[in-house]
């Protein structure tokens, strides 16, 4: 899942336990003050109740502000009531010992945990607070700080890591699966893997989750953490991940009580040793190892492609199904407005998918019209089956649209997910998208200009809320007119978060192999280097603004001296004080005149060819909004030196027709 998680990464040697987390030394506390009573009487309280509990979980607070704690005890999932009883009793000891007079502590030992505080942590609004203070502890098999490896690991053997890499992950993932959904209140799973072939050991594998999270929450806070093992273990025999809400533990002893809640079997043979120097000995060994590693490497393929074969048995479309479930039913359990629909309403409401529903083919699917019992109309998107692309946009869409909540973003009423269907259901808007107004030589007169601004400046709200009010902050990365949609008082909503990232305030720019999003309006160091960040969106709201002053595609061939492109074509016509001629023709501009060039000069500013250059959305409202603020000169946009002979424009002429669709661009790795 896509969210802002704040990492707080120790790497801890076994021989550290219990870990330790103690908060800002400026929150302390004094012996015998009144904090310190609150925390003793506390401390027997969790006991207690956590050794009551059935699932040995309890928490709490005592006293009044400013003097409240807070606290959270809990014991892992295979152990008694005596068992869990004395660790919550010496880790309260050891809390105040190990972090002396703080006021904010979280210790863990190897069968429970327990944190207090004097702020109420006890109900996590966000992931990053869910997934904070991770504490990575290496190998667990040894005391001494060798960290041993598994068999045959090599770093520099790019074919080998990937392999044991995979192994351990697929390990971790399925126990985290077990943990968040097959466990019950208890959220609490092990697990083993068994290595065919010979020559590697088996491992063994814990996860668990504290029991007051969503089944969403717990496999959220699970999966991030798996990943931070399996890419900072580096082979190791064993390791932990520790977090108050959430922890992830492998290795080659079995260390849990009981038999594993979950087996798995991988056909992946045994690595066989590197080679020695001696040519004859070189000969024999390396022979065997080419042979080894193709193994493994076609072990490795069948491991994958097995992942991605559907209905047979697929191990992906089964881990696909379980996210499916991880998002659907976490965001319905959230939101008392999200609605989880059979696929038989869908039906009923769209008459099975008719051709006469057909409202539009998005890249990744039709869209259709649809009508539940009670009156209310939707829009139904079907993502194309047997599609990951489709898949991740499932994904994308009901994680981000659920959670943002905008006046100028489309309303994702809820969505459904059975097998291979994969359907998303939103507010139906009667007025479809911005493109069927602004490039319909007839229906473009229905956008006279205040209209046109007021969508502007919608459109421009929506992004200010992406990038910096929300609670997640997204980068859309396909704005476009056709993700536009226009309610009855074509009042502009943003849609189609298919492809949408969610970044961290920190970042400046974030960097992908794979390029996606729509020509003409992808800023130049995306569609070069796969670069992307909220500029990435400012400059295609400017093409989009350009698009809806002008009516003109901004991918058609608007020729003024050489320029092939509607940037080019603004571009020239600004810098010869020939702004209303980049006006679309309809327009009645009288009294506007002030209002439309501030628009084509913010609209210019933010197409510019370095990003460095191009305003934030917030100073775009301030720009669009204020009257009286000068506005700098823009300098060239991107793209300003594409030109085309006089001999190359009746080719170009004829292939400027629509080129509205959304394409991806491939990188080699």
């Amino acid at each position: 899942m896509i969210f802002i998680i704040l990492l707080t990464l120790v790497v801890t040697p076994i021989a550290a336990q219990p870990w330790k987390i103690c908060g800002d030394a400026a929150m302390n506390y004094t012996t015998n003050s009144t904090y310190h009573a609150n925390l003793q009487l506390l401390s027997t309280i969790l006991i207690d109740n956590a050794t009551k509990s059935p699932y040995h979980y309890a928490t709490g607070s005592v006293g009044a502000t400013p003097d409240t704690v807070y606290g959270l005890a809990l014991c892992r999932g295979d152990v008694n009531a005596t068992a869990c009883h004395s660790c919550i009793t010496t880790a309260s000891l050891g809390a105040q010992q190990l972090c002396p007079y703080r006021a904010d502590a979280t210790v863990f030992y190897p069968t429970c945990r327990l944190r207090f505080s004097s702020k109420n942590f006890l109900h996590p609004d966000d992931y990053s607070q869910i997934v904070d203070g991770v504490i990575n502890t290496m190998n667990t098999t040894d005391t001494t700080n060798t960290e041993p490896v598994l068999p045959d690991w090599d770093s520099g053997n790019t074919e080998i890591v990937t392999a044991i890499t995979e192994i351990i992950r697929e390990l971790l993932q399925e126990t985290a699966w077990q943990a968040a959904y097959n466990s019950g209140k208890l959220m609490f799973a092990t697990g083993r893997m068994d290595v065919s072939g010979g020559g590697f050991p088996v491992l063994y594998s814990m996860a668990q989750c504290v029991p007051a999270l969503t089944h969403r929450d717990c496999s959220s806070c699970l999966q991030v953490i798996s990943f931070m093992a399996t890419d900072n273990f580096a082979g190791r025999q064993g390791g932990r991940l520790l977090a108050l809400w959430c922890n992830l533990r492998y290795d080659t002893a079995h260390f849990y009580s009981g038999d594993p809640m979950v087996t798995i079997v991988s056909p992946v043979k045994e690595v066989v040793p590197p080679p020695r120097k001696h040519k004859r000995g070189m000969i024999r060994v390396v022979l065997p190892l080419l042979a080894s590693i193709i193994g493994l490497i076609l072990s490795f393929i069948f491991i994958r492609r097995r992942r991605i074969q559907g209905n047979n048995g697929s191990h992906k479309a089964k881990m696909n199904m379980k996210e499916d479930e991880t998002i659907v039913w976490g965001l319905e359990g959230r939101s008392s407005e999200f609605m989880v629909y059979d696929f038989s309403q869908v039906l009923e409401a769209t008459a099975n998918f008719s051709d006469e529903k057909k409202l539009g083919q998005g890249g990744f699917g039709p869209v259709y019209k649809g009508r539940f019992p009670d009156g209310m109309e939707i829009a139904v998107k079907r993502l194309a089956s047997h599609s990951g692309q489709g898949f991740t946009q499932f994904k994308n869409e009901v994680q981000l649209i659920a959670k943002l909540q905008h006046t100028n973003l489309v309303k994702l009423l809820g969505c459904c997910s059975q097998e291979e269907e994969k359907i998303l259901i939103y507010e139906y808007l009667p007025n479809k998208s911005l493109d069927l107004f602004i490039f319909d030589e007839t229906r473009r007169a229905l956008l006279y200009w205040n209209r046109r601004l007021a969508i502007i400046e919608g459109i421009a709200q929506g992004l200010l809320y992406l990038h910096k009010h929300s609670r997640l902050r997204v980068i859309h990365r396909d704005l476009k007119a056709s993700n536009i949609l226009l309610d009855h008082e074509m009042n502009p909503k943003i849609s189609d978060f298919g492809l949408a990232k969610i970044y961290s305030t920190n970042d400046t720019e974030v960097n992908t192999e794979r390029i996606v999003g729509t020509y003409g309006y992808m800023a130049p160091e995306y569609a070069s280097e796969g670069l992307f960040s909220i500029k990435s969106d400012v400059f295609s709201f400017g093409v989009l603004t350009l698009e809806i002053i002008s009516g003109k595609r901004s991918s058609g061939l608007h020729r003024c001296g050489d320029f092939i492109n509607l940037l080019g074509h603004a571009w020239q016509l600004w810098k010869d004080e020939r702004w209303l001629q980049i006006m679309d023709a309809s327009l009645d501009i009288e009294n506007h005149t002030l209002e439309i060039i501030r628009c084509i000069n913010v609209a210019l500013l933010c197409v510019q060819e370095n990003a460095a250059d191009r305003p934030t959305m917030s100073d775009v409202v301030a720009m669009l909004s204020s009257e009286s603020m000068t506005l700098p000169e823009p300098k060239h946009p991107a793209y300003f030196h594409v030109r085309v002979t006089k001999e190359e424009i009746s080719v170009v002429t004829e292939s400027s027709g629509v080129n509205d669709m959304t394409v991806s661009v491939l990188h080699g790795r």
